[in-house]
């Protein structure tokens, strides 16, 4: 049976890009420890090609695995794939409440995440209510 490995983003800045989806999870900031990057650099990587990758990883193992790769050029258009972000319940009930997801909202966006707007609608018989966002290099995902 195969697994989901990672879900891997393009980036300009892979490294600051890995904390803030680290910082959206509450994952630990990963950055190369001081052993891996000398065995790096004895294999001939500089710097700069390390900070061309980034992680976000569950220490726990539970959650999704991010990784970051350096882009070769901006982000032109719309994702054709998002990440929907589900905002923990506050009160043991299958959702978060709108006040958790709008507190949540703001928390992002003071960790550098921007608001495209908020979507109230209904579809068939479910109600839809989550937050379009984007992350500080301008790919889209939800919060609900």
């Amino acid at each position: 049976m195969n697994r989901l490995g990672n879900i891997t983003f393009y980036a300009d800045d892979p490294r600051a890009l890995s904390h803030f989806w680290a910082d959206v999870f509450g994952y630990p900031r990963l950055d190369w420890p001081d052993d891996i990057r000398a065995q790096q650099h004895d294999a001939g990587l500089t710097d700069d090609d390390l900070d061309r990758r980034g992680l976000a990883e569950d220490p726990d193992g539970r959650g999704p695995r991010l990784y970051f790769h350096h882009a070769d050029g901006a982000k032109d258009g719309r994702n054709r794939l998002h990440i929907d972000v589900s905002v923990a319940p506050d009160d043991g009930q299958h959702r978060a409440s709108p006040a958790a997801v709008d507190a949540e909202k703001d928390r992002l966006v003071a960790l550098g995440a921007s608001v495209v707007r908020l979507v109230e609608q209904q579809w068939g018989a479910w109600p839809e209510r989550y937050w379009q966002m984007r992350d500080p290099e301008g790919n889209e995902f939800c919060l609900q």
